[in-house]
């Protein structure tokens, strides 16, 4: 049994958690400050929620079960989370001409391509530029896809080993590579 899945959540006063048993399993929706979250688990996790306590248990003991009780608790504790104090990822950008630039809610690249890139946000999602275009903050309620669109915004131009040139998440080290001797 998961030691993070025996975890009680915590529910803030400003939140409202609702937790429904469906056809498809157990549906639970989280409102608070930052917008409202929905997600539907499957049946084999119990969830209960007394007062401002929320404590999940296994229902079925299965295999699959098991595996999913602590997942399941981390989800739901990202929920509550993301809905009260909201995720946050940042990138930067290094490289001669590279920049970006806010234009409304979407993002203007300028990446050393013929073109500039526009990248539109998907809903729930807010971005700032920091740092003379060189720094993006990626803000949202949802982990998931804060996460995942600091992934796509990064694949647009990959950090490239041999100058270190590109998009990277703030903070991570590029190993460059040693480039070609000019020995005979």
């Amino acid at each position: 049994m998961s030691r993070i899945g025996k975890k009680e959540i915590i529910i803030p006063e400003n939140v409202q958690l609702t937790v429904e048993e469906t056809q498809l399993g157990t549906y639970v929706k989280v409102v608070g400050p930052k917008g409202q979250l929905e997600k539907t688990f499957r049946s084999d996790i119990k969830i209960d929620v007394n007062d401002k306590l929320v404590k999940l248990s296994i229902a079925k003991q299965t295999k699959q079960a098991n595996a999913l009780f602590g997942l399941y608790r981390t989800l739901l504790n990202n929920m509550v989370v993301g809905v009260t104090v909201g995720f946050t990822k940042r990138l930067e950008i290094q490289g001669i001409g590279y920049k970006v630039a806010l234009q409304g809610a979407n993002l203007n690249f300028q990446l050393g391509k013929s073109h500039p890139e526009v990248f539109e946000p998907p809903q729930g999602i807010s971005f700032k530029v920091e740092g003379n275009g060189l720094e993006i903050v990626v803000e949202g309620s949802d982990k998931e896809v804060v996460g995942e669109v600091a992934a796509v915004i990064r694949a647009l131009r990959p950090v490239e080993v041999y100058k270190g040139k590109g998009v990277r998440y703030k903070g991570e080290v590029v190993r460059k590579k040693a480039g070609k001797s000019g020995g005979k």
